[in-house]
């Protein structure tokens, strides 16, 4: 039985089955996602979503589904499903499933009384264009594939409605048709390996529901645009592949390339390989430049959630080029931000106070990765170019004070990784003395400092290091409390002692503040207070405000977003100091944990790990369907393990 199946009684079960959600991407950033049912929950979920960057900065749906209808003997049994209003479906072609397999590529059984036919889904890795291929393997008369293409030409973040602007012309291309609904768009080209009748029957089909946007407390109904359908006879044995693209391609080639595309993917055979297929799903390809998009199906390239998930998401699984391809993009980014230009790459949010210190920090996994004599080669100067930068004051909102500790104004704006807002207020100003800056703040001087002795330059390593000595004694004196954990942030007067997740990176970097008891009683509060199978909470129950279920419109959800959720990429960080503090006596543990994460591959999307857990139990996964940052920190753990479990 293969890693990712589901059989006809999960299939059957609307209320599980549309649940789980499957994504397939290619490198320009364009995506194929849906449910394994293939009726679309989202706004969000299309067959083919692309960028069209003369538009704007956002995705766009163009093919939001293709419905299959078997043809025998003049009855038609349509094998489509899709959401209208009124918690009404239409066809329920989900009844005709007898089982789904997601190991290799999205495939689908369909039983159709003698007919047995196969459905796999293929998103090519270079272009944007989904193919599926369609195999009778079954069938005791004459067989005919009626293809439905329902398009809809609009941005991810909108809804398109009937309207008498949307255009219905046409071209006939080889085997198929190209169309193009608005002016500003791409064509859509719709082929087929085997020649199809084309019928042109335009129709729209109105009230089309998102039960996702529901939940979400936004607006959940469009109308899609059917222009006609093919319509192709299929023998026992045969092959057809259904093409749809922004670029033609000669139909001779789509049964080859549709094998080839099958090939290639990383068997989801286990926990680790579905977590490296979902990690190739991040990186991007954009303009000669490669960065790593932070989530599906909203995110943008973030500089924070970049260089924490960069380790995770290439070094773990030895793809050295890839991660030095991104870091190529950063170092750009990074040197146009302390030059004061603008930036010429699409990385956001660099200029927050603590995303070069993560660089830093990514740069000293390379380091490890890698050896430290060619980890200086590649970046030894660009790391201490920052901290130079840094400690000469030139960052617009990380002040190094005379206790050696970095102070940031977080009052009126979001700052931290904690960065939910209301009205243009954070809703955790977080502010002042924040701990984790604080605690990547000493690391990197502590880094950088062996970078400088490594190179020679004993002078800038003793310098590195006084500050490194004032900031130990500072920081253990403004942040351990008398009941052995760490105060979230000290703003003068403002000291919050709310129990977060924040404090545990001080126990998780290489180099700590903390002694070996100051850590174990972090590590000791995190357990009993903050810790859940699916990730560290963001505030303990027992603090004030605490809000653990993301639920709800949009202000109800920022109100629970860092106020008792869970995170895993908080757990990688958590797990990985429970090793380093407690070595082998804490490897089954880890194991166990774990656990955790790999059931959640067959319950949110499949696969991945979602952005966000409830805080409290059953703990649903919640958020965008992938997170970058929590594959990443998952697998480093896994390796990490990997290495205690070799040693012993």
């Amino acid at each position: 039985m293969s890693y990712l199946q589901f059989d006809k009684t999960l299939m059957t079960n609307l209320e599980e089955a549309l649940k789980k959600e499957v994504l397939r991407s290619n490198r320009s950033g364009a995506y194929s996602c849906s449910t394994i049912l293939d009726c679309n929950t989202r706004k969000y979920h299309g067959l083919l979503v692309v960028p069209v960057p003369e538009l704007d900065d956002e995705n766009h749906v163009l093919l939001s589904s293709l419905d299959c209808t078997v043809i025998q003997h003049g009855a038609e049994f349509n094998l489509g499903l899709h959401k209208y209003q009124g918690d009404n479906y239409s066809p329920r072609g989900h009844k005709y499933i007898r089982e789904y397999d997601c190991q290799q590529v999205p495939t689908t059984i369909y039983r159709v009384g003698g007919v047995l036919l196969k459905r796999e889904q293929m998103f090519q890795h270079f272009e944007d264009r989904v193919l599926i291929r369609y195999t009778l393997l079954d069938a005791h008369s004459k067989t005919t594939l009626r293809l439905q293409p329902w398009l809809a030409f609009r941005s991810v973040r909108e809804f398109t409605h009937e309207n008498p602007r949307a255009s219905r012309d046409y071209s006939e291309v080889r085997n198929g048709i190209k169309t193009c609904m608005y002016p500003g768009y791409p064509d859509l080209y719709m082929q087929t390996s085997k020649k199809a009748a084309w019928v042109f029957r335009p129709d729209w089909y109105r009230g089309v529901d998102y039960p996702k946007e529901t939940e979400r407390g936004y607006a959940s109904n469009e109308d899609l645009y059917v222009p006609g359908y093919f319509e192709v006879d299929i023998k026992k044995g045969e092959s057809i592949v259904f093409a749809a693209g922004t670029k033609e391609i000669a139909p001779t080639k789509l049964k080859e390339l549709a094998e080839f595309e099958v090939n290639i993917r990383t068997p989801r055979d286990n926990f680790y390989h579905c977590l490296v297929n979902s990690a190739h799903q991040f990186l991007n390809y954009r303009d000669g430049e490669t960065y790593l998009l932070a989530g599906y199906p909203w995110f943008k390239c973030r500089a924070r959630d970049m260089f924490i998930s960069l380790p995770g998401l290439t070094l773990t699984n030895n793809e050295e080029d890839h991660f030095k391809q991104v870091m190529a993009t950063a170092e750009k980014a990074i040197r146009e931000f302390i030059e004061g230009k603008p930036l010429s790459v699409h990385v956001y949010e660099i200029e927050h106070p603590d995303v070069l210190l993560w660089a830093v920090w990514c740069i000293q996994q390379y380091c490890k990765f890698a050896s430290m004599d060619k980890g200086i080669e590649q970046y030894g100067t660009l790391a201490r170019d920052i901290m130079a930068w840094l400690i000469d004051g030139r960052h617009p909102n990380l002040y190094l004070h005379d206790n050696g500790l970095v102070y940031a104004n977080g009052r009126d704006k979001a700052i931290t990784w904690m960065n939910s807002s209301q009205g243009g207020h954070p809703i955790v100003p977080r502010s002042g003395y924040i701990v984790e800056f604080n605690a990547l703040w000493y690391n990197a001087l502590c880094f950088t400092a062996q970078l400088a002795r490594k190179q020679g330059d004993e002078s800038s390593a003793e310098d590195l290091e006084k500050i490194a000595a004032k900031c130990q004694k500072s920081f253990v004196g403004t942040f351990l409390n008398d009941y052995g954990y760490l105060l979230d942030y000290v703003d003068g007067t403002m000291i919050d002692w709310s129990v977060r997740p924040n404090m545990i990176f001080a126990c998780a970097f290489d180099y700590s503040p903390l002694d070996a008891k100051q850590k174990k009683g972090v590590l000791d509060m995190c357990t009993k207070e903050l810790l859940t199978p699916k990730g560290l909470r963001t505030l303990s129950p027992k603090s004030g405000g605490y809000n653990p279920m993301y639920v709800g419109p949009q202000v109800q959800r920022d109100y629970a977003y860092h106020q008792g959720t869970a995170w895993p990429w908080l757990a990688g960080f958590y797990l990985e100091a429970c090793l380093k503090v407690f070595g082998y006596s804490r490897v089954s543990f880890v194991e166990r944990q774990l656990v955790g994460y790999e059931e959640e591959l067959f319950y949110h999307c499949i696969g991945t790990l979602p952005e966000v857990f409830d805080g409290n139990p059953p703990f649903h996964g919640r958020g965008a369907m992938s997170f970058a940052m929590n594959v990443a920190e998952i697998m480093r753990v896994v390796k990490l393990l990997d290495k205690y479990i070799i040693e012993q």
